[in-house]
This record gives structure tokens, C-alpha cells and sequence, in this order.
């Protein structure tokens, strides 16, 4: 017993630790920013927590000026001319702006007076110039959890006489699987040099004031933003294309444009028209501009509303996706019903709820990870356990069935509702037959083994269905003989009733089946019936390791004996004048014979005698003299 429940016990602490142990790997995976699994199965869960949360209100410290189709359509070219950009970056410059970025590559050289003039507006004012890595393939991936910088294969630069007046800032946005942009690497490395992103330099310009880099945030200017590993800045959305201010270039050109939209701000100069920027899908919009991908990620630093997704939001995560397989799987071991499968149901919602709480704070908890941690395993113990569960159940049964075989039906469905039945003894009245083949044992001794059993079996089977069939149980097959009993597991006041028509049955069944048995088998043998009704003690006996359900006492005792008496009165049945009584007028009989009774008969062992009836089928009735007392012939 005791190695049993260790067993048990043991099964869930390894499938606990197993589960641990696959939770412990995605974390590190996770970690280490290698599964693109995790990514997508987090962007939708991301995605959605943006749409609950809705578009919120964008900071006023940044302004887009949009290179949009109404300003292709006023200049009458695309790319603008580089005297027109030079226009426009001196026409922002006089509006006193705190720097002025510029999101297009100028990688070729141009006209040699577009770009002089281009050259003079940017040396006039604080800008930053956009420049390019080219990286090797799934490198810049959303999952920024490496703690090293993404690393160029090339660098896209300005042309040297641009570069040399202004700040220079790596323009790359990291995206998912999907496309939407989730990351901006603040810092790349090229070679031997580590390059500022676009958005990076632009607020340490625009700020005056150098980054500092300090466990896991950037600080500038007395700002901190936290950022996640390898120094990427996780972006925020405020909504769709237009929720930073965004004034179309062509209205600076036309002199039309709002001073207050420049003044003391950052200005992102970006193309919008249609075909000619990039462009992409985010929660709020499926085609959101890179300007204001990138003038999101220059809000964060300049304002420190972006997402936390730091290595302490990471350790929450990686707790959780460690603890909650162990939990799921012990609440499977403890309760595989409704109720198992209820619980982990409101964990994994709370889990669920808890993260999109946390995202209104600016906390982004992964939801993926935790869930794809603990649900699998969870699913195959559970799986696992109810397969088990079944073979356990159908061996059960299966033992159930055997035993029952073992016992009478009735007999077993009391002791599967109370197993205390008659480990006290019970007394009360009952019905008792015997039955017995008699020179059945000379007979074995010439018979082959199997044909003994055969032939045991056929009697036994009769013996039972009749049993059964009038409401009594076999207590017990000894060799060529059965008792019976009549009254278990509950009397009924019909117990002596059943027990005489049952003795008829017994005998009709017994003679068709000896009629079938070959002729040289059949003239060996013969059977006889003693019945009688009267008080019993029933109980159960046997020691701890095997016990039977039985029944004593004189009844049991006169019964036996009345077998005898049968066999000596060349009768099918011999049964007391109780039973007789017992049974009443009303009882019914099946078959024909005749009944004789009643006369005192001594009985083998006991003192005195007692009444009793013969009865015989189909034979003629021939006068028997007992002693004195009433004699009688009546159909039974």
C-alpha cells in the first residue's frame, strides 16, 4: 500500500518537474531572443491590449512635417529637389525648433548647388541626418532580449558634404513576424564603433544633453526610459497616422504654416505620399509612416512613456512561465473533473487579465509565454491521466466483472453500497435448499477429467439460473451439490414461496438435463432435494485474506439432512412441513407432480422429528409408512 501511494505520488512531482523544465527552456529561448514562435503567438495578445486600451493623447514635443501628396503635387516632383529641402529645413530652422530631423537617405550626391544649399540650412540649425544598416537576415527581430547591440554588415551614410554639418542617427526599426514594428535599437554596432539610433540622437540634440546608459534605461536630460535588452526602446503607440501633429510640408513652402507647431519642438521631416515612404501596420492603423514610427520612439525618450519591458518584467515573466505548468499540472493530479480544468481556466483568465492591467500602466508582462509554457504540458498530463484514468477504470471493471462471478448479483450490488454487510451476523428467518448428484462420485472416478468438469459445469450453470430465477442466491457449489438460500440479502415475506417453486424447477431442469447426458452416464446418476424454512444465523467467514458469505444453524443442518430422506423414500424432493406452511396456499407451482405428507421422520444427528413432505414428478404415488401421523396426497 504504502509503495503504491508513493507511486502515485511520484507520478505528478516528475510530470511537475518535467513541465518545469520545459517552461525553464521557452524562458530561455525568451530570453535570449531566439523564438519566433513566442513572437507570434504574443502580437495578437499585444495587439489587442493596444486596441482595449485605445488611442491615447500624443505628447506635444514632437511634430511630423510631412513630405505628403499634396506637397508632390505643389512641387511637381518626387524626390523634392534638394533646394527645396533646403528650403524647407531653413524655413523650420527660423521657427526656432529644438532640432530638425530628417527621415531620408541622402546616400547619392546630388546637383552640386542643391546640395550646397542643403548643406548651409543644416549647418544653420541643430539637425540630425538619417543613415542605414544593412543587417544579416532575422538579426533585428522584435525579440530584443540579447544583451549586445544588433550588428550592421554595412552602413548606409549620407555623402560627405551633408554628414559633415549634422548628426547622424541609424534610422532601423525592428519588426515581428508580422511586420509591426515593436522595437527601436537605440544602439547599433558597426565594426569597432557603436552608432546612436535616429531617435536617439535626435532628443540628445534636440536636449543637449548626452545619453547615459545605466541598467537597463537610457537617461537623457534628467528623462529616464526604460528599455529591454541590448538597449531597444519598446514602442508605445498613441494611435493611427496623425495622432503626433503632423503639418504638411507643403504649407511651410506656401508660408502658411503655424509657427507654435516648430517653436521649441522636435521637427521629423518624412515622406507620406502614397508609394513613395515606407510604411506599417500597427494596432491602430494598417499603414502607419515610419516618420511616425520613429517621432513615437523620440516622444518616449523625450517624455519616458514607453513600454517597461525591462529584465524585471522579463524575471515576472520567466517566474510565471516556470511556476504556473507546476501548478497546472498539481491541480490536474489533485482534481481531474470540472473542477481542475475550472481553476486552471480562471488562472490562465487571470494571468490574461493581469497583463492587460499592467498594460495600462506601461507594463508589458507577456502573456504568450506564461500560457505557452503551462498549457501544453498541462493538456498532455491531463491526457495522460485520463488515459490512465480509463485503464485503471476498464481493469476495475473488468476485475468487477470477474469477481461478481464469485459472488451472487445481488449479493455483490449490497456489498458495493455498504461493505459492512454481515461483517456482523445476522439472524433472521430464511428459506434453505440443498441439492446433490448422487453416484456422481463413482462416476468421476471413470470419467475423463474434462468430461467430469462438463459435466459439473452444466449442473452448476442450471443450479444457478434457477437460483436466480426465483429470487435466491447460491450460497455455495460443494463439488456435486449447492446450497441455497432464500432471504438474503433482504427477507421478503415471498422467501418460502420461491424456495418451493424453485425445488420444482430445480427438479423439471435437472431431469431434461440428464435426459441429454449419454445413456451410459445418465443410468449412473441421480440427484436429490432437501428444503426447509426456519431461522438462520448469515455471516461472513474466512480470514483476512479471503472471506465467503454463508449461512448456519439448525435450518442450514435440517435442510442438508432432508437430502438423505429424499434418497431414502425414492423421492425428487423432501422439504419440511415449515417450508410447506411458510409457503402457503397461494404459492403457484410450475411443472406436475405429486405431493405426500405429512409424517414424522427422524432425522440423522438431531433429536426427535419433524413433519415433512415428498414429492415426486410424474411417478405413481406408492404408500410409505414413517410412523404415525397424518397422511395425505395433494398436488403440488
Amino acid at each position: 500500500m504504502g509503495r503504491r501511494l508513493a507511486t502515485r505520488l511520484a507520478i505528478p512531482l516528475i510530470a511537475a518537474a518535467l513541465a518545469a523544465l520545459w517552461g525553464a527552456g521557452l524562458t530561455l529561448l525568451h530570453w535570449q531572443g531566439n523564438s519566433s514562435l513566442l513572437d507570434r503567438l504574443e502580437a495578437p495578445f499585444i495587439d489587442l491590449r493596444f486596441l482595449l486600451e485605445g488611442p491615447r493623447q500624443a505628447p506635444d514635443g514632437v511634430t511630423i512635417l510631412a513630405i505628403d501628396d499634396q506637397t508632390v503635387q505643389q512641387v511637381g516632383a518626387y524626390p523634392l529637389p534638394r533646394t527645396t529641402m533646403a528650403l524647407l529645413v531653413s524655413s523650420v530652422g527660423g521657427m526656432q525648433p529644438k532640432a530638425v530631423a530628417l527621415d531620408i537617405l541622402f546616400i547619392d550626391p546630388g546637383p552640386a548647388d542643391g546640395d550646397l544649399a542643403l548643406a548651409r540650412a543644416l549647418g544653420d540649425t541643430r539637425s540630425v541626418l538619417a543613415a542605414a544598416g544593412l543587417f544579416e537576415r532575422n538579426q533585428l527581430t522584435s525579440n530584443s532580449a540579447a544583451s549586445d547591440f544588433p550588428t550592421v554588415q554595412r552602413l548606409l551614410l549620407p555623402i560627405e558634404t551633408l554628414a559633415s554639418v549634422s548628426a547622424l542617427g541609424v534610422v532601423n526599426i525592428a519588426t515581428d513576424p508580422s511586420g509591426v514594428p515593436r522595437h527601436i535599437p537605440l544602439l547599433v554596432r558597426s565594426g569597432s564603433r557603436i552608432i546612436p539610433s535616429f531617435p536617439l540622437r535626435t532628443v540628445s540634440v534636440a536636449m543637449t544633453s548626452d545619453p547615459v546608459l545605466r541598467g537597463g534605461e537610457v537617461v537623457i536630460g534628467g528623462v529616464a526610459t526604460s528599455t529591454d535588452g541590448g538597449y531597444a526602446l519598446p514602442l508605445r503607440f498613441y494611435g493611427p497616422a496623425g495622432t503626433i501633429r503632423t503639418v504638411s510640408a507643403g504649407a511651410v513652402l506656401n508660408g502658411q504654416a503655424d509657427e507654435d507647431a516648430f517653436r521649441d519642438r522636435i521637427v521629423v521631416i518624412g515622406a507620406t505620399v502614397t508609394g513613395g515612404g515606407d510604411a506599417f501596420p500597427t494596432p491602430f492603423d494598417p499603414v502607419l509612416p515610419g516618420v511616425e514610427v520613429l517621432a513615437t520612439a523620440m516622444a518616449h525618450l523625450m517624455q519616458g512613456d514607453g513600454l517597461v519591458h525591462d529584465s524585471r518584467v522579463r524575471l515576472v515573466d520567466a517566474s510565471v512561465a516556470i511556476l504556473l505548468p507546476i501548478v497546472f499540472v498539481l491541480l490536474l493530479a489533485w482534481h481531474r473533473g470540472v473542477w481542475g480544468f475550472t481553476i486552471i481556466t480562471v488562472i490562465t483568465a487571470v494571468w490574461i487579465g493581469l497583463t492587460f492591467a499592467a498594460f495600462t500602466r506601461g507594463i508589458w508582462l507577456s502573456a504568450s509565454l506564461p500560457l505557452l509554457a503551462a498549457l501544453p504540458p498541462a493538456m498532455v498530463f491531463g491526457a495522460a491521466e485520463l488515459w490512465l484514468d480509463r485503464r485503471r477504470a476498464d481493469r476495475l471493471s473488468l476485475q468487477s466483472r470477474t469477481l461478481r462471478r464469485f459472488q451472487p448479483p445481488s449479493l455483490t450490488k449490497r456489498l458495493a453500497e455498504d461493505p459492512a454487510f454481515l461483517m456482523k451476523p445476522l439472524r433472521q428467518k430464511a428459506a434453505v435448499i440443498f441439492i446433490d448428484l448422487s453416484g456422481f462420485t463413482g462416476l468421476s472416478e471413470l470419467l475423463p477429467l474434462d468430461e467430469t468438469r462438463e459435466m459439473l459445469h452444466g449442473f452448476h450453470a442450471l443450479v444457478d439460473q434457477e437460483a436466480v430465477q426465483h429470487q435466491g442466491i447460491v450460497a455455495s457449489f460443494m463439488g456435486d451439490g449447492a446450497m441455497i438460500l432464500f432471504g438474503l440479502p433482504d427477507p421478503s415475506p415471498s422467501d418460502a414461496c420461491h424456495a418451493v417453486e424453485a425445488c420444482v424447477g430445480l427438479c423439471l431442469r435437472t431431469e431434461a438435463w440428464m435426459a441429454h447426458l449419454p445413456g451410459s452416464i445418465a443410468s449412473h446418476i441421480g440427484f436429490k432435494i432437501g428444503a426447509h424454512f426456519g431461522e438462520i444465523i448469515a455471516s461472513r467467514l474466512g480470514g483476512d485474506s479471503h472471506q465467503h458469505i454463508t449461512a448456519i444453524g439448525d435450518t442450514v443442518n435440517v435442510a442438508s439432512r432432508l437430502m438423505e430422506v429424499a434418497a431414502s423414500h425414492d423421492a425428487d424432493v423432501a422439504l419440511s412441513d415449515d417450508l410447506h406452511r411458510a409457503a402457503g396456499a397461494a404459492c403457484s407451482v410450475f411443472g406436475s407432480g405429486f405431493l405426500e405428507g405429512t409424517f414424522p421422520t427422524a432425522i440423522r444427528g438431531r433429536l426427535g422429528s419433524i413433519p415433512i413432505w415428498l414429492w415426486r414428478r410424474n411417478r405413481k404415488f406408492s404408500h410409505m409408512h414413517s410412523g404415525p401421523g397424518e397422511r395425505r396426497r395433494s398436488p403440488f
